[in-house]
């Protein structure tokens, strides 16, 4: 099965390669430019200063350079991490209202969709191409969310239809919502989600997985 969608790409993160320059306890600095935390080393890996790095970078909102999403250590030549310009960041879009900030439609296999995660409108991507230099063209051969985080113990506090709102700040819909057998969001549950960035008018996160606390 494929799914074909408008990729509205973003100028706020962008893949880089460079060199540890500065380590701390708890942070470090990339190219002397770019901060880093240690929770976002995947691994936990310890870095050293000269360590060659591959990491996703977000503007900072405090208008103060580029801080990490995540970082990668690689090996000598980068043979761990996909080339930067392989990769693209985007979010799903209908396509309606937001021709000037499209760069093209991307059509791939659900296949490479990453285990346990469905696009939806609004969903902030991560997408890694291969290039077909003989044919001239290129193909998705990763999807996965920008980013996505556990959240625990919040109530839901929203539902109207089959779409809802949990701590006043994650949207769901049940249209793409993993939910236990029987189980259906009513207003003050407690909840545990699984949540990816996303973009809807108001939020920030899409819940993906919802499980309550307490079920009878």
């Amino acid at each position: 099965m494929f799914l074909c969608v408008y990729i509205a790409e973003t100028i706020k993160v962008k893949a880089v390669k460079g060199v540890v320059t500065r380590v701390f306890n708890d942070h470090g600095w990339i190219d002397e430019s770019i901060f880093f935390s240690k929770e976002d080393v995947t691994g936990n890996v310890p870095l050293h200063i000269g360590q060659k790095v591959f990491a996703l970078v977000e503007e900072d909102e405090t208008g103060r350079g580029w801080k990490t999403i995540k970082v990668d250590a690689v090996c000598e030549d980068y043979c761990d991490g996909p080339s930067a310009s392989n990769l693209t960041f985007g979010s799903v879009t209908s396509g309606v209202g937001v021709d000037k900030y499209i760069k093209h439609t991307t059509c791939f296999s659900l296949d490479v969709v990453c285990k346990d995660f469905e696009p939806y409108e609004g969903d902030l991507l991560e997408v890694v191409f291969s290039f077909q230099a003989e044919m001239q063209r290129r193909q998705a051969v990763s999807v996965k969310p920008l980013r996505h985080k556990h959240v625990y113990e919040v109530v839901i506090t929203c539902v109207y239809g089959r779409d809802g709102v949990v701590d006043n700040s994650i949207f769901y819909t049940l249209d793409s919502l993993e939910v236990p057998a029987g189980y259906q969001p009513q207003v003050h549950d407690l909840v545990n989600v699984l949540v990816v960035e996303s973009a809807h008018p108001g939020f920030s996160w899409r819940a993906i997985s919802m499980t309550p606390v307490h079920m009878g």
